[in-house]
């Protein structure tokens, strides 16, 4: 049975936690958001908040936030507590305004393009693909089929991080190994923010009052996970990740790009083993490994404050994302905008002019002034009549998620009809 429904309920599951947020497609508002962590422990945890952003007394920020505590085993008791939050504001999993229910789903390899309705290929698919992605894809699969369990008459639908990259041309997407071991082992560039750095290239161009089709943009997706790519006109031709999350920009706790022989000389010098080697890579480098710290107002506090260590862990992650804006400046051949996205992107005024600082060449500046300004708003801060845009683009990776859902179910419903 396929609901009629306005509403979308976006999952994002992690192995112990599920991030949530219902939202309207009328209009595109977010109806509640929340987060359930610690699942598994006696000390679980959920916020529910909502109308998030009201004003107080409407059930928004304001005075709305819910909050328990206790056990919760597994992941369909914490969907079914969700359930029950959003029951008493009237939205629980079985109103009839609900249409659908999006996954995040990290790896989709090359088969799934695009969002996919969720059957049992679709799951073996997924399945299939854990291999590549052991931290995401077990538990992206436990989200929906913890979904399904609830509400097997909803269509459920699949979202992939990887999926705004297929575009890529294979002499971007290939690694420089031995094409038989590689294809045997899905080895190749498969990017990941995907959602972001869709939702982030189209709000860019429509900024600059034109056409996704007719603008060529960089975004660097900077939060504690990080990405850049190069978009030209709407579609990915380039991207920092790779078969995983760890190749590229200097991230919060991963490294980024490395020599690959440093992983063998840890082997063979140091005695680590490859999983010792893969936290080290993935959990204790980049900005954490440099300087102790992964939040980067602190950093800053810390640069001003004189701290070499610091200073040294921001040049870095700062001499990173330039080359970077260089290397795909020549991949795009023409930048109509570079647009920095996510926490750090978003928040952090030092970088955004650091980071092109000494790019006048390229027609890259920030002024000062608009730079400055703190808004959830997209905005351009860069001179007037520069020849690159440079914006601020705040980003969206639920509603994305919500909308090519809620397209996909849409379009389904017409095809009946």
């Amino acid at each position: 049975m396929t609901s009629h429904g306005t509403h979308v309920l976006v999952l994002n599951s992690g192995s112990s936690s599920l991030k949530y947020q219902l939202l309207d497609m009328r209009d595109s508002s977010r109806l509640a958001v929340g987060l359930v962590e610690r699942i598994g422990e006696n000390t679980s945890r959920l916020v529910h908040t909502p109308r998030p952003g009201g004003a107080e007394g409407d059930g928004g920020d304001g005075g709305g936030k819910r909050e328990r505590t206790g056990p919760i085993a597994d992941h369909t008791a914490a969907l079914e507590a969700v359930s029950a939050e959003l029951a008493r504001d009237g939205l629980g999993l079985d109103s009839p305004e609900l249409a659908a229910i999006g996954h995040r789903v990290v790896h989709g390899g090359l088969k799934f393009s695009a969002p996919a309705l969720v059957d049992d290929a679709v799951l073996a698919e997924i399945e299939r693909l854990v291999p590549v992605a052991p931290l995401h894809n077990p538990a992206n699969l436990t989200g929906i089929r913890t979904a399904q369990r609830l509400r097997p008459d909803l269509p459920q639908v699949a979202v992939f991080d990887t999926a705004f990259h297929t575009t890529m041309p294979e002499h971007a997407a290939r690694y420089a190994i031995d094409v038989a071991t590689a294809d045997a082992h899905r080895i190749r560039r498969y990017g990941f923010h995907g959602t972001s750095h869709a939702y982030v290239s189209r709000k860019t161009a429509e900024l600059l009052g034109k056409d996704p089709s007719e603008v060529n943009v960089i975004v660097l997706h900077l939060g504690n996970g990080a990405s850049a790519s190069a978009i030209a006109g709407g579609r990915c031709v380039d991207t920092s990740m790779g078969l995983t999350p760890l190749e590229g920009l200097v991230m919060g706790t991963r490294s980024g790009d490395i020599d690959p022989a440093v992983t063998f000389h840890l082997k063979r010098v140091a005695g680590m083993s490859v999983d010792e080697i893969d936290e080290l890579l993935n959990k204790r480098s980049g900005l954490v490994g440099l300087c102790g710290d992964n939040d980067m107002r602190e950093i800053r506090r810390r640069v001003d404050e004189g701290d070499e260590r610091a200073r040294l862990a921001f040049d870095i992650y700062v001499h990173r994302l330039k080359k970077y804006i260089g290397a795909y400046s020549a991949v795009l051949g023409r930048v109509d905008a570079v647009a920095f996205t996510a926490g750090v992107g978003e928040n952090a005024a030092p970088v955004r002019e650091a980071a092109v600082a000494g790019l006048e060449n390229l027609g890259l500046a920030v002024d000062a002034g608009l730079n400055a300004v703190r808004s959830d708003k997209p905005r351009v801060v860069s001179p007037q009549g520069a020849r690159v845009t440079v914006a601020v683009v705040p980003t969206d990776e639920e509603l994305e998620i919500a909308q090519q859902t809620f397209a996909l179910v849409d379009e389904g419903r017409t095809a009946i009809a």
